[in-house]
Protein backbone atom coordinates (compact mmCIF):
# COMPACT_ATOMS: atom_id res chain seq x y z
CA UNK A 1 0.00 0.00 0.00
CA UNK A 2 1.18 3.64 -0.40
CA UNK A 3 0.05 7.18 0.98
CA UNK A 4 0.69 9.61 -2.21
CA UNK A 5 1.02 13.14 -0.13
CA UNK A 6 -0.20 16.57 -2.26
CA UNK A 7 2.50 18.51 -3.48
CA UNK A 8 4.03 20.72 -1.18
CA UNK A 9 3.17 18.90 2.18
CA UNK A 10 5.66 20.09 4.63
CA UNK A 11 8.16 17.88 5.85
CA UNK A 12 6.65 18.03 9.47
CA UNK A 13 3.41 16.36 7.94
CA UNK A 14 5.05 13.87 5.82
CA UNK A 15 6.92 12.79 9.41
CA UNK A 16 3.45 12.88 11.52
CA UNK A 17 1.64 10.87 8.92
CA UNK A 18 4.72 7.98 9.05
CA UNK A 19 5.38 8.61 12.61
CA UNK A 20 1.21 7.43 13.46
CA UNK A 21 1.07 4.65 10.58
CA UNK A 22 4.12 3.11 12.85
CA UNK A 23 2.13 3.18 15.69
CA UNK A 24 -0.48 1.10 13.31
CA UNK A 25 2.42 -1.48 13.36
CA UNK A 26 3.37 -0.69 9.74
CA UNK A 27 6.65 -0.15 8.53
CA UNK A 28 6.37 3.50 6.77
CA UNK A 29 9.45 3.91 4.05
CA UNK A 30 9.56 7.68 2.53
CA UNK A 31 10.17 8.05 -1.37
CA UNK A 32 11.14 11.11 -2.82
CA UNK A 33 10.10 11.53 -6.60
CA UNK A 34 10.35 14.29 -8.64
CA UNK A 35 7.42 15.78 -7.88
CA UNK A 36 5.83 14.60 -4.04
CA UNK A 37 6.73 12.39 -1.40
CA UNK A 38 5.12 8.70 -1.13
CA UNK A 39 4.95 7.15 1.52
CA UNK A 40 5.21 3.11 0.91
CA UNK A 41 3.49 0.94 3.67
CA UNK A 42 4.78 -2.43 4.10
CA UNK A 43 3.48 -4.73 6.51
CA UNK A 44 -0.52 -6.13 6.94
CA UNK A 45 -2.16 -3.78 4.88
CA UNK A 46 -4.76 -6.17 3.74
CA UNK A 47 -7.54 -5.57 6.05
CA UNK A 48 -6.68 -2.22 6.03
CA UNK A 49 -9.57 0.90 5.63
CA UNK A 50 -7.06 3.37 3.00
CA UNK A 51 -10.43 6.05 3.82
CA UNK A 52 -9.10 5.91 7.25
CA UNK A 53 -5.28 6.12 6.18
CA UNK A 54 -7.03 9.14 3.92
CA UNK A 55 -8.09 10.85 7.01
CA UNK A 56 -5.14 11.45 8.46
CA UNK A 57 -4.10 14.34 6.87
CA UNK A 58 -5.50 16.41 4.91
CA UNK A 59 -2.30 16.92 2.55
CA UNK A 60 -2.81 12.77 1.77
CA UNK A 61 -3.66 13.07 -1.76
CA UNK A 62 -4.89 9.18 -1.85
CA UNK A 63 -3.90 6.01 -0.89
CA UNK A 64 -3.79 3.00 -3.53
CA UNK A 65 -3.56 -0.64 -2.85
CA UNK A 66 -0.31 -2.78 -4.44
CA UNK A 67 -1.68 -5.76 -5.55
CA UNK A 68 1.45 -7.37 -6.66
CA UNK A 69 3.36 -10.05 -3.90
CA UNK A 70 6.50 -8.00 -5.05
CA UNK A 71 5.74 -4.58 -3.06
CA UNK A 72 8.66 -3.22 -3.00
CA UNK A 73 9.90 -4.25 -6.42
CA UNK A 74 6.91 -3.21 -8.07
CA UNK A 75 6.36 -0.06 -10.40
CA UNK A 76 3.68 0.89 -7.93
CA UNK A 77 5.31 1.19 -5.12
CA UNK A 78 7.42 4.20 -6.96
CA UNK A 79 4.27 5.28 -8.76
CA UNK A 80 5.62 4.63 -11.97
CA UNK A 81 8.75 6.53 -11.42
CA UNK A 82 12.07 4.18 -12.02
CA UNK A 83 14.73 3.77 -10.08
CA UNK A 84 18.83 5.06 -10.69
CA UNK A 85 21.16 3.14 -9.19
CA UNK A 86 24.35 5.26 -8.95
CA UNK A 87 28.00 3.93 -8.39
CA UNK A 88 30.99 5.63 -7.20
CA UNK A 89 33.83 4.46 -8.86
CA UNK A 90 37.20 5.47 -9.35
CA UNK A 91 36.48 6.93 -12.63
CA UNK A 92 33.94 8.88 -10.97
CA UNK A 93 29.81 8.09 -10.70
CA UNK A 94 28.27 6.00 -12.93
CA UNK A 95 24.41 5.58 -13.04
CA UNK A 96 22.24 2.79 -14.57
CA UNK A 97 19.09 3.34 -15.23
CA UNK A 98 15.93 3.27 -17.25
CA UNK A 99 16.53 7.19 -18.64
CA UNK A 100 20.77 7.10 -18.66
CA UNK A 101 23.02 5.97 -21.32
CA UNK A 102 23.82 2.41 -21.56
CA UNK A 103 26.51 1.28 -19.04
CA UNK A 104 28.28 -1.58 -20.32
CA UNK A 105 30.47 -4.18 -17.96
CA UNK A 106 33.15 -5.97 -19.35
CA UNK A 107 35.70 -8.59 -18.04
CA UNK A 108 36.51 -11.91 -17.98
CA UNK A 109 34.69 -15.09 -15.98
CA UNK A 110 37.20 -15.63 -13.99
CA UNK A 111 40.28 -13.66 -12.67
CA UNK A 112 43.43 -16.40 -13.70
CA UNK A 113 46.31 -14.11 -13.32
CA UNK A 114 47.48 -10.28 -12.57
CA UNK A 115 48.56 -9.63 -16.03
CA UNK A 116 45.47 -10.70 -17.87
CA UNK A 117 43.22 -9.09 -15.75
CA UNK A 118 44.87 -5.37 -15.79
CA UNK A 119 45.47 -6.21 -19.16
CA UNK A 120 41.91 -7.35 -19.83
CA UNK A 121 40.69 -4.37 -17.58
CA UNK A 122 42.70 -1.57 -19.70
CA UNK A 123 41.50 -3.01 -23.18
CA UNK A 124 37.63 -3.10 -22.19
CA UNK A 125 37.89 0.69 -20.44
CA UNK A 126 39.61 2.01 -23.53
CA UNK A 127 36.67 0.55 -25.94
CA UNK A 128 34.12 2.37 -23.53
CA UNK A 129 33.43 0.05 -20.40
CA UNK A 130 32.76 1.61 -17.63
CA UNK A 131 32.99 -1.30 -15.44
CA UNK A 132 35.04 -4.75 -14.87
CA UNK A 133 33.59 -7.87 -14.54
CA UNK A 134 35.48 -10.93 -12.92
CA UNK A 135 34.68 -13.59 -10.91
CA UNK A 136 36.96 -14.74 -7.74
CA UNK A 137 34.68 -17.30 -6.38
CA UNK A 138 33.29 -19.03 -8.95
CA UNK A 139 30.09 -21.64 -8.74
CA UNK A 140 30.44 -24.97 -10.87
CA UNK A 141 28.14 -27.56 -11.77
CA UNK A 142 31.26 -29.39 -11.56
CA UNK A 143 32.88 -30.44 -8.52
CA UNK A 144 35.80 -30.91 -10.45
CA UNK A 145 35.76 -27.54 -12.58
CA UNK A 146 37.91 -24.00 -12.02
CA UNK A 147 36.60 -22.81 -8.99
CA UNK A 148 37.90 -19.42 -8.63
CA UNK A 149 41.29 -18.21 -7.24
CA UNK A 150 38.94 -16.81 -4.38
CA UNK A 151 40.70 -14.13 -2.02
CA UNK A 152 43.63 -13.82 -3.68
CA UNK A 153 41.77 -13.18 -6.16
CA UNK A 154 39.87 -10.03 -4.72
CA UNK A 155 43.36 -8.49 -4.14
CA UNK A 156 44.27 -9.00 -8.58
CA UNK A 157 40.70 -6.90 -8.98
CA UNK A 158 41.96 -4.42 -6.74
CA UNK A 159 44.88 -3.97 -8.72
CA UNK A 160 42.80 -3.61 -11.99
CA UNK A 161 40.68 -1.11 -10.28
CA UNK A 162 43.68 0.91 -9.61
CA UNK A 163 45.39 0.70 -12.71
CA UNK A 164 42.26 1.10 -15.18
CA UNK A 165 39.79 3.36 -12.97
CA UNK A 166 37.17 0.93 -13.88
CA UNK A 167 34.16 -0.04 -11.23
CA UNK A 168 34.69 -3.78 -10.25
CA UNK A 169 31.54 -6.05 -10.33
CA UNK A 170 32.02 -9.60 -9.03
CA UNK A 171 30.38 -12.75 -7.25
CA UNK A 172 29.22 -13.84 -4.16
CA UNK A 173 28.58 -17.23 -3.04
CA UNK A 174 28.45 -17.36 0.51
CA UNK A 175 27.39 -15.28 3.44
CA UNK A 176 30.93 -14.80 5.49
CA UNK A 177 32.36 -13.46 2.29
CA UNK A 178 30.42 -10.58 2.05
CA UNK A 179 32.40 -8.17 3.80
CA UNK A 180 35.80 -8.74 2.08
CA UNK A 181 34.14 -8.81 -1.12
CA UNK A 182 32.45 -5.31 -0.38
CA UNK A 183 36.20 -3.66 0.55
CA UNK A 184 37.17 -4.22 -3.40
CA UNK A 185 33.74 -4.60 -4.79
CA UNK A 186 31.86 -1.14 -6.15
CA UNK A 187 28.66 -3.98 -7.16
CA UNK A 188 28.09 -7.25 -5.46
CA UNK A 189 26.67 -10.30 -7.88
CA UNK A 190 24.11 -12.73 -6.96
CA UNK A 191 24.74 -15.33 -9.52
CA UNK A 192 22.11 -17.53 -11.03
CA UNK A 193 22.63 -20.53 -9.02
CA UNK A 194 22.11 -18.39 -6.05
CA UNK A 195 18.84 -16.04 -6.75
CA UNK A 196 16.99 -18.38 -4.31
CA UNK A 197 19.80 -18.58 -1.73
CA UNK A 198 16.91 -16.62 0.86
CA UNK A 199 19.31 -16.70 3.88
CA UNK A 200 22.18 -14.43 1.36
CA UNK A 201 19.80 -12.24 0.41
CA UNK A 202 18.77 -11.06 3.35
CA UNK A 203 22.46 -10.74 4.21
CA UNK A 204 23.50 -9.07 0.96
CA UNK A 205 20.87 -6.37 1.64
CA UNK A 206 21.56 -5.52 4.71
CA UNK A 207 24.90 -4.19 3.33
CA UNK A 208 24.70 -0.85 1.73
CA UNK A 209 26.59 -1.41 -1.93
CA UNK A 210 24.75 -1.89 -5.07
CA UNK A 211 23.48 -5.61 -5.94
CA UNK A 212 23.43 -7.46 -9.12
CA UNK A 213 20.77 -10.13 -9.00
CA UNK A 214 20.98 -12.56 -11.93
CA UNK A 215 18.06 -14.73 -12.85
CA UNK A 216 17.68 -17.85 -11.93
CA UNK A 217 18.45 -20.77 -14.93
CA UNK A 218 14.86 -22.05 -14.36
CA UNK A 219 13.42 -18.63 -12.38
CA UNK A 220 9.81 -17.37 -13.53
CA UNK A 221 10.06 -13.44 -13.45
CA UNK A 222 7.93 -13.64 -10.25
CA UNK A 223 10.22 -15.56 -8.50
CA UNK A 224 12.29 -13.31 -9.61
CA UNK A 225 11.60 -10.46 -8.23
CA UNK A 226 10.34 -11.82 -5.04
CA UNK A 227 14.14 -13.05 -4.43
CA UNK A 228 14.64 -8.91 -5.55
CA UNK A 229 12.01 -7.90 -2.73
CA UNK A 230 14.55 -10.19 0.15
CA UNK A 231 17.51 -7.49 -0.74
CA UNK A 232 15.05 -4.66 -0.77
CA UNK A 233 13.26 -5.83 2.08
CA UNK A 234 16.63 -6.07 4.04
CA UNK A 235 17.43 -2.19 3.30
CA UNK A 236 18.91 -2.05 -0.04
CA UNK A 237 17.25 -0.30 -2.53
CA UNK A 238 20.04 -0.61 -4.76
CA UNK A 239 18.82 -3.56 -7.18
CA UNK A 240 20.15 -4.27 -10.63
CA UNK A 241 17.93 -7.43 -12.15
CA UNK A 242 20.06 -9.12 -14.71
CA UNK A 243 18.59 -11.75 -17.30
CA UNK A 244 21.76 -14.10 -18.33
CA UNK A 245 19.47 -17.00 -20.30
CA UNK A 246 17.11 -19.60 -18.87
CA UNK A 247 17.07 -23.32 -19.86
CA UNK A 248 14.32 -24.69 -22.33
CA UNK A 249 13.93 -27.81 -24.08
CA UNK A 250 16.69 -26.58 -26.39
CA UNK A 251 19.79 -26.32 -26.12
CA UNK A 252 21.57 -27.84 -29.19
CA UNK A 253 22.52 -24.74 -30.42
CA UNK A 254 22.82 -22.22 -27.98
CA UNK A 255 23.79 -22.75 -24.16
CA UNK A 256 20.61 -20.77 -22.61
CA UNK A 257 17.73 -19.51 -24.36
CA UNK A 258 18.04 -15.32 -23.99
CA UNK A 259 14.50 -14.08 -22.70
CA UNK A 260 14.76 -10.66 -24.21
CA UNK A 261 11.02 -10.59 -23.52
CA UNK A 262 11.72 -9.52 -20.04
CA UNK A 263 12.48 -5.94 -21.60
CA UNK A 264 8.85 -4.83 -21.94
CA UNK A 265 7.62 -6.88 -19.55
CA UNK A 266 9.82 -5.79 -16.81
CA UNK A 267 8.90 -2.40 -17.54
CA UNK A 268 5.47 -2.82 -16.73
CA UNK A 269 5.66 -4.49 -13.08
CA UNK A 270 9.49 -2.69 -12.13
CA UNK A 271 10.92 0.49 -11.31
CA UNK A 272 14.38 -1.72 -10.99
CA UNK A 273 17.22 -0.75 -13.35
CA UNK A 274 17.48 -3.83 -15.81
CA UNK A 275 21.16 -5.77 -17.59
CA UNK A 276 21.44 -7.98 -20.20
CA UNK A 277 24.36 -10.92 -20.23
CA UNK A 278 24.47 -12.07 -24.07
CA UNK A 279 27.44 -13.92 -23.14
CA UNK A 280 25.70 -16.23 -20.75
CA UNK A 281 22.76 -15.92 -22.58
CA UNK A 282 23.99 -17.88 -25.42
CA UNK A 283 26.86 -19.60 -24.55
CA UNK A 284 28.92 -18.90 -27.99
CA UNK A 285 30.55 -15.68 -28.75
CA UNK A 286 29.59 -15.84 -32.36
CA UNK A 287 25.77 -14.58 -31.15
CA UNK A 288 26.64 -11.84 -28.73
CA UNK A 289 27.27 -9.55 -30.75
CA UNK A 290 23.76 -9.59 -32.19
CA UNK A 291 21.93 -10.83 -28.94
CA UNK A 292 24.13 -7.35 -27.94
CA UNK A 293 22.60 -5.02 -30.17
CA UNK A 294 18.97 -6.57 -29.79
CA UNK A 295 19.12 -5.42 -26.30
CA UNK A 296 19.77 -2.37 -26.51
CA UNK A 297 16.77 -2.03 -29.47
CA UNK A 298 14.15 -4.01 -26.96
CA UNK A 299 15.92 -1.10 -24.19
CA UNK A 300 18.30 -2.75 -21.82
CA UNK A 301 19.80 -0.38 -19.60
CA UNK A 302 23.09 -2.44 -19.12
CA UNK A 303 25.13 -4.95 -21.15
CA UNK A 304 27.26 -7.34 -19.17
CA UNK A 305 30.02 -9.25 -21.88
CA UNK A 306 32.66 -11.74 -21.24
CA UNK A 307 36.26 -10.85 -22.75
CA UNK A 308 39.20 -12.40 -22.35
CA UNK A 309 43.10 -11.65 -24.07
CA UNK A 310 42.91 -15.95 -25.23
CA UNK A 311 39.51 -17.29 -25.31
CA UNK A 312 41.06 -20.80 -26.55
CA UNK A 313 43.03 -20.69 -23.01
CA UNK A 314 40.36 -19.47 -20.76
CA UNK A 315 39.97 -21.49 -17.72
CA UNK A 316 36.15 -21.04 -17.02
CA UNK A 317 33.37 -19.54 -20.21
CA UNK A 318 36.12 -19.45 -23.16
CA UNK A 319 33.68 -20.28 -26.11
CA UNK A 320 30.94 -17.46 -24.83
CA UNK A 321 34.23 -15.26 -24.69
CA UNK A 322 35.01 -12.38 -27.37
CA UNK A 323 38.35 -10.86 -28.05
CA UNK A 324 39.44 -7.77 -26.97
CA UNK A 325 39.43 -6.95 -30.60
CA UNK A 326 36.02 -8.21 -31.20
CA UNK A 327 34.77 -6.34 -28.21
CA UNK A 328 36.37 -3.08 -29.98
CA UNK A 329 34.15 -3.52 -33.07
CA UNK A 330 31.19 -4.48 -30.94
CA UNK A 331 31.36 -1.14 -28.83
CA UNK A 332 31.40 0.72 -32.59
CA UNK A 333 28.24 -1.47 -32.86
CA UNK A 334 26.39 -0.95 -30.35
CA UNK A 335 27.05 2.69 -30.34
CA UNK A 336 25.09 2.73 -33.46
CA UNK A 337 21.96 1.53 -32.09
CA UNK A 338 22.80 3.18 -28.89
CA UNK A 339 22.57 6.25 -30.82
CA UNK A 340 19.63 5.79 -32.54
CA UNK A 341 17.69 5.22 -29.25
CA UNK A 342 19.07 8.20 -27.80
CA UNK A 343 21.07 6.26 -24.95
CA UNK A 344 24.64 6.35 -26.03
CA UNK A 345 26.84 9.02 -23.99
CA UNK A 346 29.79 9.00 -26.01
CA UNK A 347 32.08 7.12 -28.72
CA UNK A 348 34.31 4.31 -27.86
CA UNK A 349 38.09 6.02 -26.59
CA UNK A 350 41.06 5.65 -29.03
CA UNK A 351 43.17 2.63 -27.90
CA UNK A 352 46.12 3.40 -25.71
Amino acid sequence: MIVVMKVGSPEAEVKRVSEELTEWGLSPEKIVGKHKVVIGLVGDTASLDPLRIQELSPYIEYVLAVEKPFKRASLEYRQGEPTDVTVPTPNGPVTIGRNQPIVVVAGPCSVENEEMIIETALRVKAAGAQFLRGGAYKPRTSPYAFQGHGESALELLAAAREASGLGIITEVMDSPDIAKIAEVADVLQVGARNMQNFSLLKKIGAQHKPVLLKRGMSATIEEWLMAAEYILAAGNPNVILCERGIRTFDRQYARNTLDLSVLPVLKTLTHLPIMIDPSHGTGKSEYVPAMAMAAIAGGTDSLMIEVHPNPAKALSDGPQSLTPERFDRLMEELAVIGKAVGRWEQPALALV
